[in-house]
């Protein structure tokens, strides 16, 4: 068991999926509903995110292959748009941009929440598919392929325990204490962008 690649994982699909980050917009879709109501909208968003999730981990780097897309590209390709999305974390773009895809959603699908936006694109998203298409990719194999799908049910699992325990994170932390959080995870997630683009490069033997 590698513990590194691991550790690695855990913190990328962490940042990625920003358990913390969701949880007040999971409050506030859910808002004015009852204890039991909640806990099912949960259960079916989680269910439905990792299960896309598993999907493309299984079968996303197969499809690159099909299509014409070396490992190599995708990992510069997807390095930058996670750079992106940390960049986005940092600045509040991020927060300011899933605040708008829940209205949205309380707009189009009125009070049940759980598939959109919670499950896709919350759960389940670009940034979210990308790191675990790239994770497969740094260990093939059956093996590497239960390490990551394993890491993002722990990371799922999280979502769903922090759902229900929304309203008392939310106080708990208020406004302030988020966005602080959220800036940690957007540095870290910056760092692991950097890292997929030079792996990328070193694929094509440009770097050493």
């Amino acid at each position: 068991m590698d513990t590194a690649f691991l550790i690695t994982a855990f913190v990328a699909l962490f940042v990625i999926i920003d358990p913390i980050g969701m949880t007040p917009l999971f409050v506030a879709l859910t808002q004015g509903m009852d204890s039991t109501r909640r806990r099912a909208i949960a259960i079916r968003a989680c269910v439905a995110g990792a299960l896309i999730i598993i999907v493309f981990a299984a079968f996303g780097e197969a499809v690159l292959g099909f299509i014409g897309i070396s490992m190599p590209a995708f990992r510069i390709a997807g390095g930058i748009l996670l750079f992106l999305t940390a960049l986005d974390m940092l600045f509040e773009r991020r927060s300011r941009r899933r605040k708008g895809q829940a209205d949205a959603a309380e707009e189009d699908e009125g009070d049940d929440p759980s598939i959109f936006p919670l499950a896709i694109p919350l759960i389940a998203g670009p940034g979210s598919i990308t790191t675990v298409i790239l994770l497969v990719g740094d260990r093939p194999g059956i093996e590497g392929l239960a390490m990551v799908i394993g890491v993002m049910l722990s990371v799922v699992a999280l979502v769903f325990v922090l759902f229900l325990l929304g309203g008392l994170l939310e106080r708990a932390l208020g406004n302030v204490g988020i966005n602080v959080v959220t800036r940690l995870l957007g540095m870290l997630l910056a760092a692991l962008a950097v890292q997929f683009v030079l792996d990328g490069l070193r694929g094509f033997g440009l770097a050493g």
